[in-house]
């Protein structure tokens, strides 16, 4: 079969390979800033570039041209930014997968919290801005400080807390034309989890369930470790966010892919964030692999290339736990040859970052680790930054 991948942001190199592994003649589309990356060009049979900015119509041009000389069984979107586009082109040349309707739910802030709340799972106080007599009924109503946030963006970029009326007035007014395309939310404080999921023929076959250390937007805006870490399936609150993503999934359609869906935990209840049809970032991938010896990024490529007709299912696997600790680095290449714990999965290697994976049978032993080197990295390499306005390629 022959697929076309979309990855405007440079990532997806295990789900490129596992295409071709799996014989596929794989078309990437990407734009033209990353024509040169290091993209795993021996699992590539033809690179396509678009501008970043292209519209509908120049993409489809490119897209129909390389039609023209292949026949596109699948279309895969390999970043959150991707999802709407891959999207289009399925229905531009009638490809099956997700078409504009599902996808919205797994991109559009708006569209996922209105189908998960009209499908009984608790979500915080929202409100649509396209109406000022709304917003303002809205702000009246429910206590702040608020959140507004684009509803398209993706992790925690161009999130902006607010903390009074007059204070949400001037960043709606100076968003401008954009202001339709924001969400007003309440601010619900309290801790930060994440399900990572495998869909077959709608169904959840796989869900591991885990818990930041940080709210990833605390992180990105005040700085601090990215940690997170599994929790057992069994415990209180596994067992719930495992449920309550079922619930979700079920409602928001998705009937091949993978997942990354996010849940809070304030007042006493689990409330949902948001979800994307993707895997997650920040090494999450990899922390789930070192814990079960599942790849997400494999397992998504091998249901893409099974496609509506074909079979699937979750290979055996184990059931330990893993965590990470990842921070930016005052240093450029990071020295991490004082951290020898044989449960050390994974050493991060990226400029500017120091991060470990780590992974046991032992829950207890995760947490300690995980609590040594929270330590121990503020104390070697920590380093904060401002939070990107845009994503990084």
């Amino acid at each position: 079969m022959t697929i076309l991948c979309i990855a405007t942001y440079f990532k997806g190199d295990l789900f490129l390979r596992e295409c071709r592994r799996l014989g596929c003649t794989v078309l990437l589309l990407t734009v033209d800033s990353l024509a040169g990356a290091e993209w795993p060009r021996e699992s590539i049979d033809e690179v396509h570039t678009i501008a970043r900015n292209a519209s509908d119509a120049a993409i489809k041009k490119t897209v129909d041209a390389i039609a023209r000389r292949h026949a596109i069984d699948a279309i895969a979107a390999l970043d959150d930014f991707d999802v709407e586009m891959a999207a289009m082109l399925r229905e531009h040349l009638q490809v099956p997968g997700v078409g504009r309707t599902t996808a919205s739910r797994f991109r559009d802030k708006l569209a996922m919290r209105m189908k998960a709340r009209s499908s009984g799972i608790p979500v915080p106080e929202f409100s649509a801005t396209f109406n000022d007599a709304q917003v303002n009924e809205w702000t009246a109503r429910v206590p702040a400080p608020w959140v507004l946030k684009p509803r398209s963006s993706a992790a925690a970029i161009g999130i902006k807390k607010v903390t009074s009326h007059d204070e949400l007035w001037r960043v709606l007014d100076a968003a401008g034309d954009q202001r339709s395309n924001t969400l007003l939310e309440q601010f619900v404080p309290g801790d930060v989890y994440h399900v990572d999921s495998i869909i077959w023929n709608g169904a959840v076959v796989f869900a591991v369930a885990s818990k930041y250390g940080k709210p990833p937007m605390e992180v990105a805006h005040q700085g601090g470790l990215f940690i997170t870490k599994r929790l057992a399936d069994a415990s209180d609150e596994g067992r719930t966010l495992l449920e309550l993503n079922l619930r979700l999934q079920d409602a928001l359609g998705l009937k091949r892919g993978v997942s990354h869906t996010e849940f809070i935990r304030g007042a006493g209840r689990f409330v949902f964030l948001e979800t994307s049809a993707r895997v997650g970032g920040a090494f999450i991938v990899d922390t789930i692999d070192a814990a079960t010896g599942i790849n997400l990024w494999r397992e998504w490529a091998r249901i893409e290339v099974a496609g509506e007709h074909g079979s699937y299912s979750v290979p055996p696997h184990r059931d330990d736990f893993s965590g990470i600790v990842l921070t930016l680095a005052r240093q450029e290449a990071p020295d991490m040859s004082a951290y020898t714990d044989a449960e050390i999965a994974k050493t991060i290697k990226k400029d500017y970052h120091a991060g470990l994976i780590v992974s046991s049978p032992d829950a207890q032993r995760v947490d300690a680790l995980i609590a040594d080197y929270t330590q121990r990295f503020y104390r070697d390499f920590f380093a904060t930054a401002p939070p990107p306005e845009r994503p990084v390629e």
